[in-house]
């Protein structure tokens, strides 16, 4: 009896100090939160990237050109076209999308960088309005890094959200499935390559690009949290977009003014879980100096 107490006394006694540093790091990281303004941070960064947002995108579809013709690659990605629900109007917005990043030539891919720099600035700047400190150069320090970083891995992550889309693309009720295991096997794999994507983007950010600098560790930890609630969010738009839902009603018939605000909003509430992925992050690194 002595020795199975003993087998399982320090089992449970890491048990138990786990349970509380969990419990710390939580209360640490509602108690951040409660007392900044997160509303206007996260309101400052959606204004950033309202800038950046859609150069990004069309330079991750630009990659796709590497290798092959432009219409070729034009070809391909409009065959992904059957996963982007088309109640709300998305679909056209996705075809000009393609049409314009396969045809982007290589010194428009430069100038695209210019305002796709622009978001690392606004996630710095509302960082420090969240948890303020000394910082110096901050828009151009934040923007270099997040180019440097993302520049490198772009092309990889875009592949790998592109292979994805081909498999899962026959599983649309466009593409020949619908049934309710084809969708919940969309479901499962497309969130898990989008949470594993945005962790990678989300572990440089974190480390390089927001201010506090935590281990690589611990911005890995962090990103791979709030990862999985963004991708989460994601998934999220992606069921609006299935509504049929006439988002310019409230603006006289307006469509396109309607989709602008509904993508703000949407935007909005993304940045407001990226914050606080971000403040989760910064606790978990001050607990960790701790130890």
């Amino acid at each position: 009896m002595s020795a199975a107490s003993e087998a399982v006394g320090p089992g449970s006694g890491r048990a138990v100090r786990t349970l509380h540093e969990v419990r710390t790091l939580v209360r640490t990281t509602g108690r951040l939160v409660r007392t900044v303004d997160l509303s206007a941070a996260a309101a400052t960064l959606t204004y950033f990237a309202g800038i950046a947002v859609v150069p990004w995108l069309l330079l991750a579809t630009w990659t796709t050109t590497w290798g092959r013709s432009d219409d070729a690659a034009q070809a391909r990605l409009l065959d992904l076209r059957v996963l982007v629900p088309p109640d709300m109007g998305a679909r056209p917005a996705f075809d000009t999308l393609v049409q314009a990043g396969t045809h982007v030539s290589l010194v428009g891919a430069v100038v695209l960088l210019f305002p796709a720099s622009f978001y690392g600035e606004g996630v710095r700047r509302a960082c420090l309005a969240v948890l303020p400190e000394g910082d110096r150069f901050t828009g151009w320090r934040a923007r270099i890094l997040l180019v440097v970083g993302l520049v490198v891995v772009l092309p990889l992550l875009t592949r790998a959200l592109l292979g994805t889309g081909g498999l899962l693309a026959p599983l649309a009720p466009e593409g020949g499935g619908g049934g309710v295991a084809d969708l919940l096997l969309r479901i499962l794999v497309g969130f898990t390559v989008l949470w594993l994507v945005l962790s990678v983007i989300l572990t440089w950010v974190f480390r390089a690009v927001a201010p506090g600098g935590p281990r690589w560790w611990v911005a890995g930890v962090g990103a791979l949290v709030t990862g999985s609630f963004l991708a989460g969010f994601l998934h999220g738009f992606q069921l609006f977009l299935s509504l049929p839902v006439d988002v310019g009603g409230p603006f006289a018939g307006l469509g396109f003014v309607g989709g602008a605000v509904a993508v703000g909003l949407w935007l909005y509430l993304l940045h407001v879980v990226l914050l606080v992925g971000w403040v989760f992050t910064r606790a978990l690194e001050e607990q960790v100096a701790a130890w």
